[in-house]
């Protein structure tokens, strides 16, 4: 979705784009409408491409198969690359060393900025370091669950009430997000998370109000008014992000002048604090019952839908 909506608005008169996408198997591809060919899952006609981490070998190289093995042949050279790749490997700093390896530039984040900015555990300790305020957060490791799960649970009670939200350290989109309202709640929300990372946050619940904040730029960033998320669901899970499409973006964010303000200058703290470059979308929880104002994450690659 992301990918369709950057090449909609991109203008085919001053742009020459080239698309790369990579397959569920890790398989570099470039051809005839990418995009859709992956939707579809029609791949068989595109041709494999590599990106080589040697600045001497510039630009996108096609693959093709010989009776004597594989061929390297230039598609291209590239004045920039535009990651639209969420998650793993794409938004956490691993692509971003190989474009620098490279010598392309590119949009968005570097390394530091890209990893910090995916690491909700290490991204946490760098706000609290900053004194930026974040809700009460314990991280576990996967290993430890088996022979302290009690200990971990009777942890995270004392931490803080019921409903806590448990989530992977290293994943986007809400993908294994649990709203905890019990401890039977809270030990199947740490399996779940720990489904896809070897560290766990277990945090606090606020009855918040979902405020979201863009920032724009490199050592001197902007900021832009905050926009509100009006979930479909009782929290903005991955379902309420993608599938039902019943959740609203209120732009401005009704919400108070101060607010607004410690929001936007909150975000700009933030991305200059994890060393961010090029653009985020930074996302804050606004306490419905105290009016105390939240940073929860920092998006380097954010979703480029509608909302």
């Amino acid at each position: 979705m992301s990918a369709r909506s950057v090449l909609g608005v991109i203008d085919p008169l001053r742009y020459d784009v080239i698309q790369l996408g990579i397959s569920l198997e890790g398989a570099w591809l470039t051809g005839e409408n990418v995009l859709d060919a992956l939707e579809k899952g029609q791949i068989e006609h595109l041709d494999m491409a590599a990106l080589l981490p040697d600045p001497s070998w510039p630009g996108i190289q096609t693959i093709h198969k010989s009776k004597h093995g594989y061929i390297l042949e230039k598609l291209a050279d590239l004045d920039v690359i535009f990651p639209v790749l969420h998650g793993t490997y794409g938004e956490d700093g691993t692509l971003q060393g190989l474009l620098d390896m490279a010598g392309v530039a590119y949009v968005g984040a570097g390394v530091i900025g890209s990893s910090v900015g995916m690491d909700k555990g290490v991204f946490q300790s760098v706000m609290q370091a900053n004194n930026i305020p974040v809700v009460e957060t314990m991280l576990v490791l996967r290993k430890e669950l088996s022979a302290n799960m009690e200990a971990i649970i009777n942890a995270a009670e004392n931490m803080a009430p019921y409903p806590l939200f448990t989530k992977p350290a290293n994943l986007g989109s809400s993908v294994g997000v649990s709203k905890c309202q019990n401890r039977a709640d809270l030990l199947e929300g740490i399996m779940d998370a720990a489904r896809y990372d070897r560290r766990i946050l277990i945090q606090r619940g606020v009855n918040a109000r979902e405020i979201e904040v863009s920032v724009l730029g490199n050592d001197d960033p902007l900021a832009s008014v905050p926009g509100e998320i009006i979930p479909s669901r009782e929290y903005y899970s991955y379902e309420a992000k993608y599938l039902d499409g019943k959740s609203e973006l209120l732009i401005p964010a009704p919400i108070p002048e101060d607010i607004s303000r410690q929001a936007q200058q909150l975000a700009i703290s933030a991305f200059k604090a994890i060393d961010c470059q090029g653009m985020a979308r930074v996302d804050f929880l606004l306490d419905r019952d105290n009016g105390e104002l939240y940073l929860n994450e920092l998006n380097t690659i954010p979703g480029f839908t509608s909302i």
